[in-house]
């Protein structure tokens, strides 16, 4: 026995940390994902700006070793009580102090232009997507690491974006940095004799800051692993609590009426003491990696000194050289830490982009498994006749349960059907006509003529003006100011002409009833061909509902009507009546339909 929603194997491979296969495929993905910004329409400027924030990157590095030069320059003037030539390194400092404001000022304006042009990219990539093809609906019957995808969109984008963009900035220039001040501490530290043996060390300090850095990024990526886990974890808790507070705001009214404040109370808390759990683990994992930081930080200033001191006593090396060359393990030496200094930063942009990359390969998957021509689904089709024909329709929930099967009807143009039944059936029929729900099988064929207008239970007013709302989705500046009063006046709210520029919430300041006869003055604005309605009269009197059904017909004579409605007294209005019921029987799809087995 299976289900309709096949459970992602790759889930698991989708965790973060871990077996190294796994962290293979994270990088591949990621490349492919953030590849096509560099190969696709903006690719000149994508390039042109990683270019020029390479070759300011360079200027930063290059200014870097001036000013290491410099500073053995200053302290041998100092050594030598040089005033003329103390002067001559002020002078030269202020030419490398305007020379870093200009270049790290054009380095800082240019990663933030690439930085969020990336990000826009990516965020009209992945939005388009999750809004298209109803896919922000469908995921949520799919199993899957895609909860919060608003979030997900919002801010890990933002976050992968900026701290990618970011850290291969801070990479690039610690390789640039690695590369040039190997040369300097080479030649600066000359060699040294082991005591009581013969062996000679050139360039010891080099081996020595190697090991340094080798021995802080093992014990730094030991105490800063568990700093993966915990951020994602918190970063998930965080929007966990965000959309908890977004639903409340949503339903207010709702929530107050009902008087269900200590209840969503106790919900928020709970959620946000998830929030303080996950950072208390994350707070234990930073004690570690910041306790071995400060020991490591603070050695390595006070480190390359001791061990070129002797060289300096002996006269070996001058003040300057000695300067130089304690900098220039420092520089080296930091180069060389980048993955500990890092890990912060690479945690939470592994995080971000793990929650950004499971959202796009979601939808794929939701893509993919519709295409699938062996899964059991709903073959929806748009034909050049004029009627509505379902054959052999099996509809199941997203478990796979089948609520009905083998229905067959041909809906004739200009026909009025009130539909009513067994509301999870009529339901799910409502959203198939839609192309909203795929779960089961058999053939639908749209009409081919005319608009499909669907009204919901609740039509959706955007927050704007009251004319944006009634409008949409179209533009206001569609419809002659005419037509949208006549509209009005039709469907029973004429005293909101009015307001028609008035900017409010209008889902929550005007009550159900109006909000369904704005609904409706929608309709008559549109004029479709076909009307498919979703208890859309709910909220009437059986005298009103009565009165906005004759308008509809008066005013649509062609329109056909699918009506979906459970009020009694409804079937004189319409031409016929169709009952869903449930099956009493539990059955579920299987599978696999190449055997030959169908449904079971």
């Amino acid at each position: 026995m299976a289900t309709i929603v096949s459970t992602p194997d790759a889930q698991q491979e989708a965790a973060p940390g871990g077996a190294p296969e796994n962290k293979t495929r994270f990088l591949r993905q990621m490349l492919r994902l953030a590849g096509s910004y560099w190969n696709g329409k903006r690719r000149v400027k994508a390039w042109s700006a990683t270019l020029l924030l390479l070759l300011l990157t360079i200027g930063q590095v290059a200014l870097t070793v001036w000013g290491n030069y410099w500073n053995r320059a200053l302290y041998d003037a100092l050594e030598q009580r040089s005033v003329r030539r103390v002067l001559v390194q002020v002078a030269v400092f202020a030419l490398i102090l305007v020379s870093s404001m200009v270049v790290t000022a054009a380095h800082l304006m240019v990663k933030r232009w690439l930085q969020v042009d990336w990000r826009a990219w990516l965020t009209e990539r992945l939005a388009g997507n999750w809004m298209g093809e109803a896919r922000h609906y469908r995921l949520l019957f799919t199993q899957g690491e895609h909860d919060n995808p608003d979030q997900r969109i919002a801010e890990d984008i933002r976050i992968a974006t900026e701290s990618a963009i970011g850290l291969a900035h801070s990479l690039t220039y610690c390789i640039l940095t690695l590369g040039l001040f190997v040369d300097i501490l080479w030649s600066i530290s000359g060699g040294i004799d082991v005591p009581g043996t013969s062996v000679h060390i050139p360039g010891y300090m080099v081996p020595l800051a190697f090991i340094y850095a080798i021995l802080g990024s093992v014990f730094g990526w030991t105490f800063g692993r568990p700093l993966v886990r915990t951020t994602n974890a918190l970063q998930t808790a965080e929007a966990t609590f965000r959309f908890g507070l977004s639903r409340v705001r949503e339903h207010t009214e709702a929530i107050a009426l009902m008087r269900g404040e200590p209840r969503e109370r106790a919900a928020s808390s709970s959620r946000f003491r998830q929030i303080i759990h996950e950072w208390n683990r994350q707070s234990f994992a930073y004690l570690g990696l910041i306790s071995f930081g400060t020991v490591y930080g603070s050695l390595l200033p006070v480190l390359p000194i001791l061990v070129a001191a002797p060289q300096y006593i002996s006269g070996a090396m001058s003040l300057g050289a000695l300067m130089q060359a304690a900098q220039a393990f420092e520089r080296l030496t930091s180069s060389l830490s980048w993955p500990v200094d890092s890990i912060g930063e690479i945690a939470r942009c592994r995080a971000s982009a793990d929650r950004v990359l499971s959202l796009h390969e979601d939808m794929q998957k939701l893509d993919a498994a519709t295409k699938t021509p062996d899964k059991p689904q709903i073959s929806l089709e748009r034909s050049g006749q004029g009627n509505l024909i379902i054959e052999d329709l099996c509809i199941a929930e997203a478990s796979g349960r089948i609520l009905i099967e083998h229905f067959n009807v041909a809906i004739q143009r200009g026909e009025r059907v009130l539909v009513s039944g067994d509301p999870a059936v009529t339901g799910a029929l409502f959203k198939i006509l839609g192309g909203l729900w795929t779960w089961g099988g058999g053939r639908v064929s749209l009409p081919g003529e005319g608009d499909m207008l669907f009204i919901a239970q609740r039509p959706f007013l955007p927050e704007g003006t009251l004319r944006e709302a009634i409008t949409y989705p179209r533009a206001p500046e569609d419809f002659a100011e005419a037509d949208l009063l006549r509209a009005l006046e039709c469907a029973g709210v004429n005293r909101l002409a009015p307001r028609l520029d008035e900017t409010d919430n209008w889902e929550q300041s005007l009550p159900p009833r109006v909000q369904q006869q704005l609904g409706f003055a929608r309709v008559l604005l549109l004029r479709p061909a076909w009307i498919c309605m979703e208890e859309a009269t709910d909220a009437f009197d059986p005298g009103g509902e009565r009165q906005i059904l004759e308008m509809l017909h008066r005013e649509l004579p062609d329109a056909t009507l699918l009506n979906i409605s459970f009020h009694s007294g409804l079937e004189p209005l319409h031409s016929r009546t169709l009952q869903l019921n449930r099956m009493n029987e539990t059955k579920v799809l299987f599978g696999d339909r190449r055997a030959g087995n169908g449904f079971h």
